[in-house]
């Protein structure tokens, strides 16, 4: 079976499951994505590591990980979701110690945190994408086409609520100067609610 590259669109809160968010990972040479469902933990854990300007006072589980392998000499070299059962995605961490590779079993959500740290590339099997990956705009001429798996449908209405951005209420930071929204920046990060922070340096962004 051959692998497909994948990397990461974004993260989108879930208007279906409370307290979840949906992981949009995007094919390397093509226009499907691939949604998956994740915790608000693993989400948090992600986002920290695409905007690499948050700095956690104290490690996240994820960077603990990172740092112990970095003592003892352990890479990731890459990640594969390997399979899909019942809508649940089972992935491998593909490790190396002393030239031995070793293959460790993982969440989804704690794999991909993994690769955002070791800049790991992220891969699936073409037939996992075949039958869970999607379009952003869908074609008419399909309209009658169905799809027999009940994880496909899943997929399909989580897409349909999930492609916006994040739809969380956010504070309204508009009108505040870069020193305010620093010192809330410094706040957020100082209380570990790094969604928040996540918000704040967005808007720090379009200031500067």
């Amino acid at each position: 079976m051959s692998l497909v590259r994948l990397n990461i669109k974004g993260i989108s809160y879930s208007q279906t499951q409370n307290g979840a968010y949906a992981l949009i990972l995007n094919e390397v040479d093509g226009d499907r994505k691939l949604p998956i469902v994740i915790g608000a933990f693993e989400a948090q854990s992600i986002a920290i590591a695409l905007e690499k300007e948050i700095r956690p006072p104290r490690p996240l589980t994820h960077d603990l990980f990172k740092n112990f392998a970095d003592r003892f000499d352990i890479v990731v070299k890459q990640v594969i979701i390997h399979k899909l059962v019942d809508g649940v995605f089972y992935s491998s961490l593909i490790c190396e110690r002393d030239k031995i590779e070793e293959i460790i079993d993982a969440r989804t959500s704690d794999a991909i945190a993994l690769a955002l740290r070791f800049d790991a590339p992220i891969f699936t099997y073409k037939n996992i994408l075949d039958k869970a990956g999607i379009y952003l705009k869908v074609n008419p001429k399909k309209e009658d086409e169905e799809d027999d798996t009940q994880d496909s449908i899943l997929m399909d209405d989580l897409i349909a609520n999930e492609l916006e951005p994040n739809t969380t209420p956010r504070e309204n930071y508009k009108g505040k100067t870069l020193e305010e929204l620093q010192h809330l920046l410094d706040e957020a990060v100082a209380n570990e609610d790094y969604e928040k922070a996540a918000h704040i340096r967005d808007e720090i962004s379009k200031h500067e």
